[in-house]
């Protein structure tokens, strides 16, 4: 036998131990409803992050090399743990048909975000409406923060497509709309967003400012709404490109109801409605996609979200179209409508923690 090189037997044996741990270790357990995903774990691992001098709009390769080796909260954090063997909750059935079970799953190409390094100046943001359950400023908003549903869901639409990103940031084409505005450090694993976040000349103005700490469980306070009715956060729930092109998605998806319960279960912390009918979804409840429902007949984008759901959910986020996922408005990600709707609300599931689960710290 030939010897192999020293370089290359190094090499070799690194490549053999990562896919060892990402295929003998998928996933450990370490307390009931806690299933630690060592696999994205181990991805992180030997994924570094490049440096990066300038605010990157969230759809360029230069953030897809970032985002691909953030991690976005702990691994125990519920965003982040695998709810496939989450027992069915005993009225399951009963909420999915007060949903409406013959109603198709949706997509909004909405949450655009920016990334922004550590030296990005801070500046004061005016709130204007929930100032009482709003954190603090100054906060990195750059000049070029993007507004919810830019680029692409401006650009695919023939009466808006000649809009500016300035034009967007001043209210147009209305300043009737959420206007959700996301900025992440991902170096000092920070979140900023807001709600209804606009430029004017006198600076920007928000109704609602939230911060999140990426490398914490730590929750914001109890009954504080956030940018989502539900108080969560939205960027951690956002489906990216570089998700869709690695072939795997890692955490659970933000999804909109129409109809929801004057309550919240955790991770959510507020809700948004007077309506105490017990089989409309309270802000924060999960659904899951079945488990034997079959995903292979669809294409490669759509089967990775449709996996991500039979793993990790989604969670009711805010109040809005029934059986909505949140996917970020990025051109390079084509349009998922017509496949969508072919999954509907009966094919989804609602579950519930098993017994002794307990929230992380």
């Amino acid at each position: 036998m030939t010897p192999r090189p020293k370089i290359l037997l190094v090499a070799a044996l690194l490549v053999s131990s990562v896919a060892n741990a990402a295929d003998a270790a998928t996933s450990a357990t370490t307390q009931p409803g806690v299933t630690i995903d060592q696999a994205r774990l181990t991805r992180l691992k030997f994924t570094k992050m490049p440096p990066f001098a300038q605010p990157l709009p969230f759809n360029t390769t230069e953030a897809d090399a970032v985002l691909s080796a953030l991690e976005i909260f702990p691994p125990e954090n519920p965003w982040n743990i695998p709810v496939d063997n989450w027992p069915v909750a005993s009225n399951s059935k009963a909420m999915i048909a007060a949903i409406g079970a013959a109603k198709p799953l949706r997509y909004n190409p909405d949450m655009s975000f920016v990334l922004v390094p550590p030296s990005q100046a801070k500046i004061n943001v005016r709130l204007v409406a929930y100032a009482d359950e709003s954190d603090k400023g100054p906060y990195p908003v750059p000049a070029n923060a993007f507004i919810e549903g830019w680029p692409a869901n401006f650009k695919r639409d023939s009466t808006t497509r000649n809009l500016t990103l300035d034009d967007v940031q001043r209210g147009k084409p209305t300043l009737d709309a959420d206007r959700h505005g996301i900025v992440v450090d991902p170096v000092n694993r920070m979140l900023y967003e807001f709600y209804r976040l606009t430029k004017t000349d006198a600076g920007w103005i928000a109704e609602q400012a939230s911060i999140f700490d990426l490398a914490s469980n730590k929750q914001r306070p109890d009954g504080w709404t956030s940018s989502d009715a539900a108080g969560l956060p939205i960027f951690p729930s956002i489906v990216r490109y570089d998700e869709l092109k690695r072939g795997k998605i890692e955490h659970a998806l933000r999804a909109t109801f129409k109809n929801t319960r004057r309550a919240y279960v955790y991770p959510a912390t507020h809700y948004a409605s007077r309506k105490t009918d017990p089989n409309l979804p309270r802000m924060g409840e999960r659904f899951r996609l079945r488990k034997d429902f079959d995903t292979l007949k669809f294409s490669p984008e759509v089967k990775t979200i449709l996996e991500a759901l039979k793993r990790y959910g989604m969670l009711n986020a805010d109040n809005g179209i029934d059986w909505a996922i949140s996917v970020a408005p990025d051109e390079r990600i084509p349009v998922l409508h017509d496949e969508l709707r072919k999954v509907k609300g009966s094919d989804f599931e609602v579950v519930t923690p098993p017994p002794g689960y307990a929230p992380p710290k």
